[in-house]
This record gives structure tokens, C-alpha cells and sequence, in this order.
């Protein structure tokens, strides 16, 4: 299938929602297309000066026009692709398109898994003093919180290549386990540091066990 394409050092996930200020000339005209003609295009993500997959996304509603313009627009995450070819142009058109293969996924995640997720990320959140909004499992999926686990955008990218759910919540369990360690160590760290210099109640030692 051939797609415009709008290459962005980012990563989206299917179903997620995606603001974008438009102001380069050729984003305008795919934005005016995409208006006329309900196209979608792709947004692969550019990464170690290339470009391999991204996400095919579609225009929900153009919020705000400038007289320049420029434009805000929301548009929603749909499909996860590979990209096959690359033209800088398309005929007739100012912006960059090419041919993408949609990558088959399966949602073959068990409820435990997701609900063991779900408690790891509780946990880091616990940690990190930071708010956490209770999720049933059943309503879960490894896209839905993947923004706010701590990522790397390396390891963000990671994630958007894998095609089985249990695989996508396997790979984020291991980051929030090693996150969560590593924090632990932290405020372990900035305790043992307060307390140095403080005044300090010893066990008395029993000298008549010391042997030179």
C-alpha cells in the first residue's frame, strides 16, 4: 500500500492520540489532502538516520488555523507498518510518500499478565511519589501507558516492532523491574547519605570475643 509519509524523530502506538503543529509547506498541502480526500500517511519514525517502521495515523480534526497557514491538528494512531520504499516526493505533490506493509498483531496478552503489569507500574509510581489512576486489566494493553514508563526512545522503538502482546507487556515488565531496582538502590543511596553525620545509638561490642 502506498501512503504519504511525514517522517518525525517519534514513536506512536496504535490508538494513541497525536497532536501536531503543521508549518512546512509541503505538511500543509498532506493536511489539505488528507481534509478533501480522508487520506491517512504514515509516520515513520527516524531513528539512527533512517527510516524502517512507524504508524499509519488518520486526521481527526484541524483545532487551530493560522493566518500563516500554519495549523494544530490531532489525528489518531492506527496501524503499525514496515516501510518497502522511500520517494522525497510524490507526483504532483510537495511531500514524501512511499510503499508499507502493515505488520500483523496479536492481542494474545492473559488477563494475570496484564494485571502483574499493571502492579509493577503501580509500584514505580509508588516509588516515584507520582499519581497513578487505577486501570481494570481487562481494559490494559501494552500501548496504553507505554509513554510514561520511562522509556528510552530507543527502547520506546523496541516496543513498537514487537507484534505479540505478551511479548510487548514481557519486554515492559523487565524494564519496570530493572526501573524499580534501580530506584530502590537510589533512595537507599540518599538515605545511608542523610543519615551520615547524625548522631547514632551503637550496639555496644563485647570485647572479651576479640582475638588478635
Amino acid at each position: 500500500m502506498k501512503l504519504p509519509l511525514f517522517p518525525l524523530q517519534s514513536v506512536f502506538y496504535p490508538g494513541e492520540t497525536v497532536p501536531l503543529h503543521i508549518f512546512e509547506d509541503r505538511y500543509k498541502q498532506l493536511i489539505n489532502d488528507c481534509r478533501k480526500e480522508a487520506l491517512t500517511f504514515g509516520i515513520p519514525v527516524y531513528i539512527n538516520d533512517s527510516i524502517s517502521y512507524g504508524t499509519e495515523v488518520q486526521l481527526v480534526e484541524v483545532v487551530n488555523s493560522y493566518e500563516s497557514g500554519e495549523m494544530d491538528v490531532v489525528c489518531v494512531a492506527r496501524q503499525v507498518f514496515k516501510v518497502i520504499s522511500f520517494e522525497n516526493q510524490l507526483e504532483g505533490k510537495l511531500y514524501a510518500g512511499g510503499e508499507v506493509e502493515f505488520l500483523e498483531i496479536e492481542n494474545d496478552a492473559d488477563e494475570h499478565l496484564r494485571k502483574e503489569v499493571l502492579q509493577k507500574v503501580e509500584a514505580l509510581y509508588d516509588i516515584m511519589d507520582v499519581p497513578f489512576t487505577q486501570t481494570p486489566p481487562k481494559q490494559f494493553n501494552s500501548y496504553s501507558l507505554a509513554h510514561k514508563m520511562g522509556l528510552s526512545f530507543e527502547q520506546e522503538y523496541e516496543l513498537l516492532l514487537l507484534t505479540k502482546e505478551t511479548d510487548r507487556l514481557n519486554f515492559i515488565k523487565s524494564h519496570l523491574e530493572a526501573a524499580t531496582n534501580i530506584l530502590n538502590e537510589v533512595n537507599r543511596t540518599k538515605d545511608a547519605i542523610e543519615m551520615n553525620g547524625h548522631f547514632k545509638n551503637f550496639d555496644p561490642l563485647d570485647f572479651k570475643d576479640f582475638k588478635l
